[in-house]
């Protein structure tokens, strides 16, 4: 099985350019444009940060876009939540059924393969949490093996660097997430929201953080600053090959990739993780 791995779309209400000066909706077309000659693909994922705004305009554009690409293709696309996501806009132009749920999960086949998508949304919050009810949930779907293993898909990484904006808007329920893969069958979990590649491992299972479409974060940068830069990526994920689970990112052929987006300073960056943090 080959995914397509996107997150952190960040379309906005209205075309055009963002507070950044990125113009969303065609760095997202140029990524996938970029993308269109990689073959065998069999799903493309999508891991929160949808709308930047929660607005139905963009969830439609997204939709637009990204089905266009698969479409062509005759695969799925698979939605998570992220933290500036909307449920109920998400669900309705997502085709989730349940907009009012307390969370917007879903267990998918994709050949022998078994990709499930959770919600990690915390409304108002940029932290992520799974909840109680959607770990028991997660526990019941995987008490089941699925013949070619079990791929996890969500928005907040469960793993973190020695970055505080990192360590406080991660996934803060990640050793009650480590505990219902305790000795199932998952092979891979599937990641986004830090706007960077980044690896690691939730009990021997390996995490991925695909970097953003919207931007990418220059680690480079002062520390305490948020340093963003342009620049779309996405994730060719391979989980049928040998030595699978196999990443390799793709990067967009834009020729401004690299330029500052925008840097935030440190007070800025203490302000925000104290508003939006737990």
């Amino acid at each position: 099985m080959r995914i397509l791995h996107l997150s952190d779309t960040h379309l906005t209400r209205e075309p055009g350019p963002n507070a950044d000066g990125i113009d969303t909706r065609l760095v997202l077309a140029g990524l996938l444009n970029d993308c269109s000659g990689i073959a065998g693909l069999d799903a493309v994922l999508v891991t929160g940060d949808v709308a930047d705004d929660g607005s139905a305009s963009a969830y439609d554009d997204v939709r637009a876009l990204v089905g266009e690409f698969a479409d062509a293709r005759g695969i799925p696309v698979l939605w998570t939540t992220g933290n500036h996501d909307s449920r109920t806009a998400f669900a309705s132009s997502l085709g989730f059924p349940a907009a009012t749920a307390a969370f917007l999960a879903a267990s998918t086949m994709i050949k022998d393969h078994r990709v499930i998508t959770l919600d990690t949304l915390v409304p108002g919050k940029a932290y992520g949490l799974l909840g109680s009810a959607q770990l028991e949930w997660l526990r019941s779907v995987l008490a089941t093996p699925a013949p070619g293993g079990t791929v996890l898909a969500f928005h907040h990484p469960p793993i973190a660097l020695d970055v505080e904006v990192q360590q406080k808007l991660n996934l803060l329920d990640a050793a009650g997430l480590a505990d219902a893969i305790r000795g199932r069958d998952v092979r891979l979990i599937l990641t986004g929201h830090f706007h960077l590649q980044l690896f690691g491992l939730l009990e021997a299972v390996p995490v991925w953080v695909t970097p953003g479409v919207v931007n990418r974060i220059d680690l480079t940068g002062p520390p305490g600053t948020e340093r963003a830069v342009r620049g779309a990526s996405a994730t060719l994920v391979d989980l049928s090959s040998p030595g699978s689970p196999l990443l390799h990112v793709l990067h967009a052929r834009d020729p401004r990739a690299g330029q500052l987006a925008h840097e935030t300073a440190p007070e800025v960056m203490a302000r925000v993780i104290a508003e939006l943090g737990p």
